[in-house]
Parts: C-alpha cells; sequence; structure tokens
C-alpha cells in the first residue's frame, strides 16, 4: 500500500467522530514481513486473509494473540490451504456506513482471497435506522462478492453488550439488546440471500451475564476465553471454505 494512503488514513482515523465505543487510532495491519500488502498469495496453499468490522475484531482491550482473527489463524495452523492474516482493519466505534467509506477501499491494495465481516454494533448505539443498516450491508457484501465470491466470506453476527458490567452506559439494555438482535436477523437474511455463510455467536456472548471471565478489563468488551468460543464455532465454516 503506498505510503500516502496509509498516512492519509492515519489522519483520518484520529479525527474520526466517535460515536458510542471510543475509536481505536489505527486499523492494525499484520506485522508479517513475509506478505506486502497488494503483493499477492505467495501459493496457492496460503490465501491472504483481511477481517473488517469494529471493536470486536480489532479486539479492543485484549492483546493482539487474543483477537478472534489471530486465534482463528492460530487455530487452523500452517497446514495447507492456510490462511494469512495480512491486515484487520478494523476500528472502534465503526458502523456499517465506516466499513463502506474506510475499510472497504483499503481492500484494491490488500487484495485478499478470504474475508470476514462482523459489523452492527456501532450501528445499534448510534441509532442508525434499521433501514440504513439493511442498505449498507448490501452494498458491503455485493462489494467483498465481487472481490472475491460468496463462498470466500464469513459474516458473525454481533455479541450483546448489554448483559456486560458496563452494558448499561451504552443505552436502555432492552431496547439494545433487541436491537442487536434486529441488526442480527438484518445481516443474517442479507448474506443469506448471497449464498454467504453466517456464524452466529451471540448466544455466546450472553454467557457473560454469569462468567465474568468472558468479560475484557474494560468491563465491556470480549475476553480472550470469550473469543476462543467464538473461534470454535467459527472454524468449521473457514475449514469448509479451505476445503479441508
Amino acid at each position: 500500500m503506498p505510503g500516502a494512503r496509509l498516512a492519509a488514513l492515519a489522519v483520518l482515523l484520529v479525527v474520526a467522530a466517535c460515536g458510542g465505543v471510543p475509536r481505536e487510532p489505527t486499523p492494525a495491519v499484520s506485522p508479517s514481513p513475509s506478505i506486502e500488502p497488494g503483493a499477492g498469495p505467495v501459493s496457492g496453499d496460503l490465501l491472504r486473509y483481511v477481517a473488517l468490522g469494529d471493536s470486536y475484531t480489532i479486539g479492543t482491550s485484549v492483546g493482539i494473540a487474543e483477537r478472534w482473527p489471530d486465534q482463528l489463524v492460530a487455530a487452523l495452523g500452517s497446514q495447507p490451504p492456510a490462511l494469512d492474516l495480512v491486515a484487520n482493519l478494523a476500528v472502534n466505534g465503526y458502523t456499517s456506513r465506516d466499513v463502506l467509506d474506510v475499510e472497504l477501499p483499503l481492500l484494491d491494495a490488500l487484495r485478499p482471497d478470504v474475508v470476514t465481516l462482523l459489523i452492527g454494533v456501532n450501528d445499534v448505539v448510534q441509532g442508525v435506522p434499521e433501514d440504513d443498516y439493511r442498505a449498507n450491508i448490501n452494498r458491503i457484501l455485493d462489494d467483498l462478492v465481487a472481490r472475491v465470491g460468496a463462498d470466500r466470506i464469513v459474516a458473525v453476527t454481533t455479541p450483546d453488550y448489554t448483559v456486560t458490567p458496563a452494558g448499561a452506559d451504552y443505552g436502555d439494555p432492552a431496547r439494545q439488546a433487541a436491537g442487536i438482535r434486529r441488526t442480527n436477523e438484518i445481516l443474517t437474511g442479507v448474506a443469506a440471500g448471497r449464498g454467504i455463510v453466517v456464524v452466529d455467536i451471540h448466544d455466546l456472548s450472553l454467557r457473560a451475564a454469569t462468567d465474568l471471565t468472558l468479560v475484557a478489563r474494560d468491563g465491556l468488551h470480549p475476553s480472550g476465553a470469550q473469543y476462543a468460543l467464538w473461534v470454535e464455532r467459527i472454524l468449521p465454516a473457514v475449514e469448509a471454505i479451505l476445503g479441508r
């Protein structure tokens, strides 16, 4: 990726207006020197993987190795075909519109083979109308299908933050929980219409109501232990994509 584009992105993310959960300053890009963004796959046995989304994908309040995309790649191991996480473009506080405006354009240079998408919680927190969310998801998935094909995309549902200790700080819990469920219904329906696999982790997030080991140190986001539960459910879908 050209240096100018990275510099421009950094400035954009620093000055972006925050909504709901505070944003992280920049997306995280894999530091692996073996594949530079835009260089193409090393071989047919190593597929370029890019993760799109918000705080749940960038792993707010957990270490890099605890983020679910990193745990997913580790769980898959090196047996070919394998995934190389070339970029995690997720940003804390991002909505579906931010994925459209900021994250998708970066895929031109990254040229992924496999993409995951988890987006929606900040649409709920910021009060984005359902019709707008649906329209954004339609555009996002149409773009991704054109880039990698429906069989190389995994969509992941949004967890329910309202059961966490800090959940009530971000709106009425009952109303927000209902909004999250509706958002997941929209994502699932739009994805299903395109033949895209959807992995539902919503029920796993509800366990945080009685198990605080599933909550990160900020009292709001999932812990690495919760992300490990997600990966157990996401892994079979990705293995199917890889033909394992």
